[in-house]
């Protein structure tokens, strides 16, 4: 018996809208394919466990996808629950109706909604974004019932007539059209599989039938035609208790998961039953790169369903630089299982994930201390910008947060300020490139002083940032003040004077702040100091391209002098001798630059044939 009939809907043009509009990516079709088979195999089951239904005890439940190049199909089976021609009417014929939640309220006294995956029937007519026919084939469950068939070429027409399944169960047949042909390709097929259902709670086989002559079967059937292991994990790591899993398996599941052959520094399970449910592994991967060259990637499933990557309105943002599964059944997802809601649940479900991530780094650092600072060099990136982007988090972690300094280990702020307190008070002078600083990291070295290491570009927000939230702390670069332990006695007015007026005229630049130091250390002759404010005005308007025009001041650089140097000690008495003080006051200037900051190209010119002529000069005497 057949029957013909119109789809229950309010517009002609459904299946365009479903194309363009309603879901985001062109292989989604897959997912909800697969999905439905998975929950109608989870419905039968929990049928048979609660009497409803009776089970074969040997019977194996898996999802079948059939690929024939020749006739350009693909097929979707699973031995689930199946249909009547009346469930056909309801669930398929009447696109917005959800058979998932009907099947809830029917049983919800007698099971959970733990394994249902289905939230929307229109998941079914993903089909037609690449199929310009679909047909089901079906079996139910139920005692007597009758195999049904069902055929729709993408119109609003479809047809429901006797079906041809022998067994309890469900066939989607899509005959591929021209949008689909790229999944006729089997590797794009296979990838698609593995990227939404690679979790799925039942096993999904593909068998792929050549368009070659002597492939003259196209029964879903042939067995030997199937690969011999199921394509997906159906117990994947993330769902086990954390008790449960050893080192070497969390290590293997983040390298078969991610693709990534290194091995993660560690990670954090998360295992939630309330208010909320959610499962997942958060790793922490090596972070030795600049924040722009970093792509992490935040799987995010519902019921062990991909739904999408790195949703923001989920992952906090700073969390995004990190890889990991996050399972959530009870995330609110629009009809295409792709987009959240904003709302108050996801609000609460990121604020629990960072709050457990800032718990994890925390007991890290008081229980675990040597092997925190052996990886903080690779975390204090995403650590750091993590308390920039989120208030709670930098709250939470702020007493965790160490520095590695010039004595060669890791202190937290606290303890820095403490041990340095009697040689400067709340000041914390820090390096920002090791090479270029050498010689001031050297004279705190001589002095028994000490700077952090703040090396990476996110420092200077982040060290701003500090200093926004503790008004008491100053942060100073090594080359942008001098302490007083660094100090001897003071220079004489003359000496001072003297100095000065034969730099300036040296090197053409009257308006050169020049200041005569008797520091301890003998080793340096000279020493550029620009104040932290203008630096950092000057960085600030370097990284934002700004250009205030001519008119704009140029930050004050102070060239500091010490009496206590050889070379100063010469200049000082060889000063009458202008040819010889002149080539000297550029030289001990070039070298103060080429401490503070690299020389422009003219000036490396100057610099290189001025060193020649000075060593011609000793070479003759």
């Amino acid at each position: 018996m057949s029957k013909k009939g119109t789809l229950s809907i309010n517009s002609e043009n459904i299946f365009p809208i479903i194309k363009k509009w309603l879901y985001s990516d062109h292989d989604i079709f897959i997912r909800e394919l697969v999905s439905n088979g998975s929950d109608a195999i989870l419905k039968f089951k929990k049928l048979c466990s609660i009497g409803e239904a009776t089970c074969p005890a040997d019977e194996e439940f898996q999802i079948k996808v059939t690929l024939d190049e020749k006739e350009k199909t693909i097929t979707v089976s699973d031995n689930g629950i199946g249909m009547t021609k009346e469930e056909i009417e309801k669930y398929i014929n009447e696109i917005a109706f959800s058979g998932a939640e009907d099947f809830l309220d029917k049983y919800k006294d007698k099971m959970d909604q733990d394994q249902i995956i289905g939230h929307f029937g229109l998941g079914f007519y993903s089909s037609f974004m690449a199929a310009d026919t679909v047909e089901i084939n079906t079996l139910s469950y139920q005692e007597g019932a009758e195999p049904a068939r069902w055929v729709c070429d993408g119109g609003t027409d479809f047809e429901i007539s006797d079906g041809t399944r022998t067994e309890r169960g469900t066939d989607i047949i899509l005959h591929v059209g021209e949008d689909g042909e790229t999944f006729l390709n089997e590797y794009k097929l296979r990838s698609t599989i593995d990227k939404y259902c690679n979790f799925m709670p039942v096993p999904i086989f593909l068998n792929v039938i050549r368009d070659e002559e002597e492939e003259d079967s196209d029964s879903f059937d042939d067995m030997e035609a199937l690969e011999a292991e199921p394509i997906n994990d159906t117990n994947p790591l993330y769902t086990k208790k954390p008790n449960e899993c050893t080192d070497e398996e969390y290590i293997e599941f983040y390298h078969q998961t991610f693709m990534d052959p290194n091995d993660p520094l560690f990670w954090i399970h998360l295992n939630m039953d309330y208010p909320f449910r959610l499962k997942g592994i958060l790793y922490f991967p090596k972070l030795n790169h600049e924040l722009e060259t970093i792509e992490g990637t935040i799987k995010l499933y519902n019921n062990q369903v991909f739904v999408a990557e790195n949703i923001k309105e989920v992952i906090p943002e700073f969390l995004l630089l990190l890889k990991g599964v996050i399972d959530c059944p009870d995330l609110p997802l629009n009809v295409s299982r792709s987009l959240l809601q904003n709302d108050g649940f996801v609000k609460k479900i990121s604020d629990y994930i960072t709050r457990k991530v800032a718990d994890k780094l925390n007991s890290l650092y008081k229980k675990d201390n040597e092997n925190y600072t052996k990886f903080w060099d690779d975390i204090s990136p995403f650590v750091k910008y993590g308390c920039l982007r989120e208030p709670k988090f930098f709250d939470r972690v702020k007493d965790s947060v160490i520095y590695k300094t010039t004595s060669d280990d890791y202190v937290s702020l606290t303890e820095y300020l403490e041990r340095n307190k009697e040689k400067h008070e709340n000041k914390v002078f820090y390096v920002s490139d090791e090479v270029q600083q050498a010689q001031y990291i050297n004279l705190l070295k001589e002095n028994e002083l000490e700077a952090i290491l703040l090396t990476h570009s996110i420092d200077t927000p982040f060290m701003s940032h500090i200093e926004m939230n503790n008004q008491e702390v100053r942060f100073a670069r090594v080359d942008s003040d001098l302490s007083d332990t660094l100090k001897g006695e003071e220079v004489d007015k003359d000496t001072q004077e003297k100095l000065s007026s034969l730099f300036k005229e040296a090197l053409g630049k009257d308006k050169l702040d020049v200041q005569v130091e008797n520091l301890k250390s003998t080793s340096v002759s000279g020493m550029i100091i620009l104040s932290e404010d203008d630096r950092r005005m000057q960085e600030m308007m370097e990284m934002y391209g700004m250009n205030l025009g001519p008119d704009m001041p140029d930050a004050e650089e102070k060239l500091v002098l010490n009496q206590n140097n050889p070379l100063i000690k010469l200049l000082n008495e060889k000063a009458d001798d202008k040819e010889t003080s002149k080539l000297l006051c550029q030289q001990i200037y070039d070298l103060a630059q080429l401490s503070h900051k690299q020389l422009e190209a003219n000036e490396m010119t100057a610099f290189i044939e001025r060193s020649n002529k000075v060593l011609e000069l000793l070479a003759s005497k």
